[in-house]
């Protein structure tokens, strides 16, 4: 057993973006700024994307996108069960009802065909979930919004390197919300972004993110002369500062070689994990590029002799840290008391969610690492069924 502990998530941060983040302290510049500002720039052209407007977290882009998308009190927005609670919540704030489907249960990802059977009259967009770094189905997921004149606003938390048949991530709606969390593959500590090609959207989330107002602070207090601010709406306090930038924009520089190492650590669990009595992610497709963002497992107590429950705290006295994503929406009381919904709604979110645990993946991870988690598995899989070999 390892000596300390390996913290789930934990990302790879080097001299460079240590280097990055104390330049921009001293440059003054702390607040939004031009760090920002080429950090929009970088990811949109990273992404092929026409606009990018960064904010605080993947909840603010979530949330602004939706308002940038004019919905009003009752129109509907349809999401997955198999989702952090912010993706829901973000429709909630946004004056929209949420509507939650169930999944493909072999990939976790929103199913075209119960989003099909959901859409009634008043709703007005599809908010599917890249669930892990795999992409959504989109062609089919695509074909619904056009025939039915639906917005489709993508969250990528786990997507930042996804590709579905060519195309990026965030770019096949009209919108595509990104996450820079701590655990995520490109980390400004906190931090997300907004992609769009609609300009006028791009420039609404802008004065959004900001209080409203029609100037950011770079503007204001640039060298070329004071520039006055005037609220034009009400807005949020949602804005991104340039320590963060200047983090995220060294991380994206690496983003790649994060990507392959990641592949390695992937296809290293594959083999090891190939005779267990557990259940592994889904081949990838080979049309697709997957980002790579959560490897999952399915452990079961009648082909385990241990329930989820019970394996997340024997690794976690093996020193070794795990994730749960995601218990499925329905199963939060809140869900329950204001929509009345119930997890047999949505079965296959409820089984995945009842059994599924994500174990370590970050670029940060070295071999040793690596072994430790591939050890702790097959000890604790070994004592309590038997299997798991030496």
């Amino acid at each position: 057993m390892r000596s300390d502990f390996l913290v789930f998530g934990s990302p790879r941060i080097e001299a460079d973006e240590m280097d990055a983040v104390l330049a921009c302290l001293r440059s003054g510049w702390i607040g939004t700024g031009p760090q920002v500002a080429a950090f929009e720039t970088e990811f949109a052209a990273y992404k092929g994307a026409s606009h990018a407007v960064a904010v605080n977290s993947c909840t603010a882009a979530l949330h602004l996108a939706l308002l940038a998308a004019g919905l009003a009190p009752g129109d509907e927005v349809i999401t997955t069960a198999m989702t952090f609670c912010a993706t829901v919540n973000a429709i909630i704030h946004a004056g929209a009802t949420p509507v939650i489907v169930d999944v493909d249960p072999a990939t976790g990802n929103i199913d075209p065909a119960a989003v099909a059977a959901a859409i009634t009259p008043r709703t007005r967009a599809v908010l599917p979930v890249h669930f892990a770094g795999r992409a959504c189905p989109m062609d089919a997921l695509l074909a619904l919004a056009e025939r039915h004149g639906l917005l489709i606003i993508e969250d990528c938390a786990h997507a930042i390197e996804t590709q579905y048949r060519g195309r990026p991530a965030g770019t096949m709606g009209q919108f595509g919300c990104f996450s820079f969390y701590v655990t995520k593959n490109v980390v400004t500590g906190e931090g997300g972004m907004v992609l769009t090609d609609d300009a006028a959207a791009a420039a609404r989330i802008k004065v959004l993110a900001l209080h409203g107002m029609s100037a950011d602070a770079w503007k204001r207090f640039g060298d070329d002369g004071y520039k006055h601010y005037y609220v034009t709406e009400a807005g949020f306090k949602y804005n991104m500062m340039d320590i963060q930038a200047a983090m995220g924009r060294t991380q994206l520089r690496k983003v790649e070689v994060y990507w392959q190492r990641r592949w390695e650590i992937w296809q290293r669990y594959l083999a090891e994990f190939a005779d267990l009595p557990i259940d592994l992610p889904a081949p990838l497709e080979p049309d697709q590029r997957h980002g790579l963002h959560l490897f999952t497992i399915g452990v079961e107590k009648a082909r385990c002799g241990l329930s989820r429950d019970e394996f997340l705290v024997a690794m976690r006295q093996q020193n070794i840290g795990v994730g749960v994503h995601y218990l499925a929406i329905p199963e939060h009381p809140y869900y329950r008391e204001r929509f009345g919904w119930s997890p047999d709604d949505v079965p296959h979110a409820r089984d995945l969610g009842r059994r599924t645990v994500s174990l370590p993946l970050s670029a940060k991870l070295t071999d040793q690492d690596v072994d430790d988690v591939v050890a702790a598995v097959r000890a604790v899989l070994r004592r309590a069924s038997g299997v798991g070999g030496a």
